[in-house]
């Protein structure tokens, strides 16, 4: 479940951008601002997928793919309620499914992490720690 839920995580946000930076649909956000999203969406996509391709993907960093999700599922309704932009009806309504995605991913991702650390037994041991 977790790698399937990074692969999927990095197709999306690896389409959002290239939709965001090749198309640029008018959402009445800065232009370079968009831009600039839509390439940290592009990498981002192309990182996550790779994590999802791992035998074991890093606890560490997919806690900090988690983190980074909830953030941008935040963000996003922030930014569709707070007027920090002048977004069209079309931008707030893509804003919203977007960051509602990525919230979706994380929630995937955590319950993920979840059974692999129930299914490894990592997570149900206290971690003996080194005084050296």
């Amino acid at each position: 479940m977790l790698k399937f839920a990074l692969k999927l995580d990095g197709v999306a946000s690896f389409a959002l951008g290239l939709l965001t930076v090749l198309i640029r649909p008018e959402v009445g956000m800065p232009a370079g601002l968009q831009l600039g999203l839509g390439l940290f969406c592009v990498f981002y996509g192309v990182g996550v997928f790779f994590l999802g391709t791992r035998a074991v993907p890093d606890r560490r960093i997919v806690l900090l793919v988690i983190i980074g999700n909830v953030v941008w599922a935040s963000d996003s309704v922030l930014t569709a309620t707070m007027d920090w932009f002048p977004l069209t009806g079309v931008g707030v309504a893509l804003v919203l499914a977007q960051g509602l995605a990525v919230l979706g991913f994380a929630v995937l991702q955590l319950i993920g992490l979840r059974s692999a650390a129930s299914a490894t037994g990592r997570g149900t041991r206290p971690r003996l720690q080194s005084h050296a």
